[in-house]
C-alpha cells in the first residue's frame, strides 16, 4: 500500500514522494514575460516536493492572457526559466513546466498591437479580465481559421523544446480551466462545424495533435497534461463531459505519455472516471489535506496528490506532512501582488 511519501517512477525520472506541487500563476516574471531572479528563490523554497508543476506559461506573444506571467518563445525567457531550473535542481527538485495559450481568455491591451484574442468560435466570456492596467471587459474573440491550428500546434511544440532547454525535467500541457485546449473540450465554447468542432473526437482532435506534437520534440516520458471538467471559471459548462473527458482520456492513455493530472472542482467526478481508463501515473488535485491525500493514495485511486495553495504558505510543505508541524495561512491578498511580500517570504517550519 503506497503512501505520500513513497518514491514514485514518472518515465524516467524518480520523484522522491508523492506530493507534487500545484501549478499556480503568481504574476512575478516581468512585462516582457522573463522569470525573475525572485521566481528561483520561490521555486527553489519549494524543492522537497516529489515535482514542481510551474505556473502556466504562454507559448506565443498571442497568447499571454493576464499580466506579468511568463513566457517559453524568447531565448531571454529560456534564460530566466534556467535559473529557475537551476535552484530547484541545486536542492535535489524536480520541475516540469505547464504550459498554455489563454485563447478567449486574452484582451487586447496584453497582445501585441492589432492582434486579436482567438478561439474556437467568436463567443466572448463574460465579466472582465484584471490587468495591472484595471479591469477591462473581455472581448469577442475571432474564430480560429482552420488554416492557422497547425501553427498554434506548432507553437506548444516548440515551446515544450524550449522547456527541455532551461532545464525543466518535462512539460505539463494546460487543458484546463477554460484556456484555448480546454475552449476546443468544450461543447458550449466551440460550436465549430469543422473537423474541430461537432463531435467528441472532433473537438479532442486539437489537444491529442498538440500531444502528439509535444510527443515529437521532447518524448512522451516528459509529458503530462493537467483537465478540470466543469471547472467554475471562464465560463466553462463542459455538458457532456461524461463523454468527453473519457473518450480524451483513452486515446492520451494510448499515447503513452508519463502522467495525467485530473483536477475536481466542478460537480463532474473526474478521479472516477478518468482513472481507470489511465494507463500512466495519475495525479490527483484540488481541495485535499494530508489525511484525504493520503487515503486516495493508499487505495491506489491516485499515485500522487497534488497540493496548491498549501505550497504557497508552506514551501516545506513535505516535511511538515511528515512531522506533524502546523501549516501556515496563506494571504490572498498577495498572490498576485509584486514583490517578495507573500512570495518568498514564508518561513520554513
Amino acid at each position: 500500500m503506497a503512501s505520500l511519501f513513497d518514491p514514485l517512477q514518472l518515465g524516467s525520472l524518480t520523484l522522491p514522494n508523492r506530493i507534487v506541487m500545484a501549478p499556480m500563476t503568481r504574476s512575478r516574471a516581468d512585462e516582457a514575460g522573463v522569470p525573475t531572479d525572485l521566481m528561483a528563490t520561490y521555486y527553489g523554497q519549494r524543492a522537497g516536493a516529489g515535482l514542481i508543476i510551474s505556473e502556466a506559461t504562454y507559448v506565443s506573444p498571442d497568447a499571454k492572457g493576464y499580466s506579468r506571467i511568463p513566457g517559453l518563445h524568447t531565448a531571454a525567457q529560456v534564460a530566466g526559466w534556467k535559473k529557475v531550473t537551476d535552484a530547484v535542481h541545486a536542492k535535489g527538485g524536480r520541475i516540469f513546466a505547464q504550459i498554455f495559450h489563454c485563447g478567449r481568455v486574452c484582451v487586447p491591451v496584453l497582445l501585441p498591437a492589432g492582434v486579436e484574442p482567438v478561439a474556437p468560435s467568436a463567443i466572448a466570456i463574460n465579466g472582465k479580465n484584471y490587468t495591472d492596467a484595471g479591469p477591462v471587459d473581455f472581448v469577442v474573440p475571432r474564430e480560429l481559421a482552420i488554416v492557422e491550428i497547425p501553427s498554434i500546434v506548432n507553437d506548444f511544440a516548440t515551446a515544450a523544446q524550449n522547456a527541455i532547454a532551461a532545464g525543466f525535467d518535462g512539460v505539463e500541457l494546460h487543458a484546463a480551466s477554460g484556456y484555448l485546449v480546454h475552449q476546443f473540450l468544450d461543447g458550449s465554447i466551440n460550436k465549430r462545424g469543422d473537423a474541430y468542432g461537432g463531435s467528441v473526437s472532433n473537438r479532442c482532435r486539437f489537444a491529442l495533435e498538440i500531444i502528439e506534437a509535444m510527443i515529437g520534440a521532447i518524448g512522451r516520458e516528459r509529458i503530462g497534461i493537467k483537465i478540470s471538467p466543469r471547472i467554475k471559471f471562464n465560463d466553462v459548462a463542459d455538458p457532456d463531459a461524461g463523454d468527453v473527458y473519457p473518450y480524451l482520456t483513452s486515446q492520451l492513455s494510448a499515447k503513452g505519455i508519463a502522467y495525467l493530472h485530473g483536477a475536481k472542482q466542478g460537480d463532474y467526478g473526474v478521479h472516477e472516471a478518468v482513472r481507470p481508463l489511465f494507463q500512466g501515473a495519475y495525479f490527483a488535485g484540488a481541495g485535499f489535506d494530508q489525511a484525504s491525500g493520503e487515503a486516495m493514495v493508499a487505495s491506489g485511486k491516485a499515485d500522487a496528490i497534488v497540493y496548491g495553495k498549501r505550497f504557497i504558505s508552506n514551501p516545506d510543505l513535505p516535511a511538515r506532512f511528515a512531522s506533524g508541524a502546523a501549516l501556515a495561512d496563506d494571504n490572498a491578498k498577495t498572490h498576485y501582488s509584486k514583490g517578495a511580500e507573500g512570495y518568498t517570504d514564508y518561513p520554513a517550519a
